[in-house]
């Protein structure tokens, strides 16, 4: 890979389509394939707009979901590959996709090095040979998918039979990328699912083939070591390799968020790169026994990748990230929604982001996963929640279905988003005796579930006209808290030149520290805890919090030293050291 930098899977739409929009240009990104529904109508639009024969699977038909994928990322593919085509084969003439290629390359970049002693040669035959050469070096940008492993309800037929585990909504996505004809990675994410995790052992393409390297690989999203090493080392002796580890801040990213017991980004960086080998050493030999298990040799450790992403806002930030910690990569998400030519944001939501406050940022319970779930107040679909609330009809119509968990009230799970949940759990609250405070929190925190499954969609279905007048127009958008500081509506070349520091879009934007900011969040969830259990602490709760309250404070000392070495100015650092004094002092005032 050319680049330093990929774009992490953003919702379930936002980024859908976003390698057939970037993969020519080197560019990597993610694509959610939770929604097949959605994934179904874009494979339509994007089949007619490439002139290709559109025939529907339908919902009647055997395996529906992961043949809809499969049709979908193999399209996908094929437009991905026509792009790179077209690209290679133009001429470097002015205003031509192929320079831009080359000028969005980082400045060390020895391919960029080569393009501009090229474009400085007059017309010879070794300028055209040195053009020859560079275009044989052109390489798509990875083409690859997400699978929230905790989505995974199981399914029934048409005649309402339980299917087996592998008709499950995560192993169907599984299946569906696995039959493609993509060689890419399976991003995996919120947390180990064993059920999927082992049905990974019955595709071909996850294991080695020639020179060790298999056709796909897996990507682990974590957000510490010790659960990174775990899920690997489980699956190393199914003979199943982690190619990369992909760390994401716990807080300070976008989507749903998975705190911490309040370990920091940096000291977590810190200790995958400090164990990085051990890990490998010890990760390689339950792999390579597995896979003799199997009758396949391999020799040699396969690369594993290390690579960071949430909240990073400056090019400062991300090049200190690549050299101190040895970080392969880093991922920029969020602020990629502010680029039309990448994601598919509608035009309201988009000038909503545009003019939003850091208030309208905040990491809400809105998710029906029970997970953490970073929400924008200004979104048409937190605005329809409220509007809902306000007419006396909580909850939302429960359509999709890919969420449905609870069975409290029902003997078929339901989500706890929806109108007929909520409508049963308010009863049951109202009818407790409770105080007026008590009752209103309680509903409170039934009615702040958010539909999911459609809000993350619409928009890109309204981007490309793709939503009848009578279906909800509603959006659900979740971006990072680190997007408050972007306010405009940007080019990719512009957010391009600004990862590699060749412009500067935060100029004059008084923004803290990536690593300031993530301490913030985890510093409010705290107290939002603290708060929560004042009223009945139990000793487990208090040892929690305990545990809690000195993994900050020690982050805050790994801080501290590490300062010095930002290679920021001595304002910048001394404005560092009193944030972090000043956490630190609430921090110890919280004692008890």
């Amino acid at each position: 890979m050319h680049h330093t930098f990929h774009i992490p899977v953003l919702g379930l739409g936002y980024s859908i389509d976003t390698p057939v929009k970037v993969s020519h240009f080197g560019i990597s990104s993610v694509m959610s394939i939770v929604d097949d529904e959605m994934i179904e109508r874009m494979r339509k639009h994007h089949s007619k707009a490439s002139g290709e024969i559109f025939v529907p699977i339908n919902k009647n038909e055997d395996d529906f979901r992961a043949r809809r994928i499969t049709a979908y990322l193999n399209l996908v593919n094929r437009i991905a590959d026509k792009n790179f085509e077209d690209l290679k084969n133009q001429s470097f003439e002015d205003g031509a996709d192929l320079n831009l290629y080359f000028k969005l390359l980082p400045e060390h970049a020895t391919l960029k090095k080569q393009y501009l002693q090229m474009v400085t040669m007059e017309a010879s035959d070794e300028k055209q040979l040195l053009q020859a050469t560079l275009k044989s070096q052109l390489t798509k940008g990875a083409i690859d998918v997400n699978i929230m492993s905790k989505v995974d309800k199981l399914n029934k037929d048409v005649y309402g039979q339980n299917l087996p585990d592998a008709f499950s909504d995560a192993s169907a996505a599984l299946r569906g990328f696995a039959n493609s004809t993509l060689s890419s990675s399976l991003v995996l994410s919120a947390g180990m699912n064993p059920r999927l995790y082992n049905y990974l052992e019955n595709f071909a393409d996850f294991y080695p083939i020639q020179n060790g390297h298999s056709k796909k690989q897996i990507i682990l999203k974590v957000s510490d070591f010790r659960s990174a090493f775990i899920q690997a080392k489980y699956l190393a002796k199914k003979g199943i390799w982690i190619s990369e580890f992909r760390i994401e801040s716990g807080l300070n990213c976008g989507g749903h968020a998975f705190a911490t017991d309040g370990f920091l980004l940096g000291p977590i960086l810190e200790e995958f790169k400090l164990k990085k080998q051990e890990m490998l050493t010890e990760l390689f030999a339950l792999y390579k026994a597995a896979l003799n298990a199997k009758s396949i040799d391999i020799k040699e450790i396969p690369a594993l990748r290390i690579t960071v992403q949430g909240g990073i806002g400056t090019a400062q930030e991300d090049e200190f990230l690549l050299k101190h910690y040895e970080v392969d990569a880093t991922g920029w998400g969020s602020p990629f929604l502010l680029v039309p030519e990448v994601t598919n944001v509608d035009d309201q939501t988009l000038s909503e982001l545009t003019n939003a406050e850091s208030s309208d940022y905040y990491v809400s319970n809105s998710s029906p996963l029970g997970v953490l779930f970073n929400n924008f107040k200004r979104s048409s679909a937190e605005k329809q929640r409220l509007e809902r609330i306000a007419k006396g009809r909580p909850g939302s119509p429960c359509k999709k279905k890919y969420l449905v968990s609870n069975t409290e009230f029902t003997a078929e799970p339901i989500c706890t988003a929806s109108r007929q949940y909520q409508n049963l759990k308010i009863k049951q609250i109202q009818s407790l005796g409770l105080s007026t405070a008590e009752r209103e929190g309680k509903i409170n925190a039934v009615t702040e579930k958010l539909c999911l499954c459609e809000g993350l969609s619409t928009a890109t279905l309204i981007k490309h006209n793709l939503l009848t007048p009578r279906e909800n127009h509603a959006v659900s958008i979740c971006p990072g808290p680190n997007l408050a500081w972007f306010s405009k509506i940007y080019k990719l070349s512009e957010m391009v030149d600004h990862i590699y520091g060749r412009a500067d879009l935060l100029a004059g934007v008084n923004r803290p520290n990536m690593f300031i900011n993530e301490l913030n969040l985890y510093m409010a969830h705290y107290s939002k805890d603290l708060e929560a259990n004042l009223q009945a602490f139990s000793e487990k709760k208090e040892k929690y919090l305990n545990k809690f309250r000195e993994q900050l404070l020690d982050g805050i000392a790994y801080y501290k030293a590490l300062i010095p070495k930002l290679n920021q100015s001595i304002s910048y650092q001394n404005e560092m050291y009193a944030q972090l004094e000043s956490v630190e002092a609430g921090l110890v005032s919280y004692a008890f």
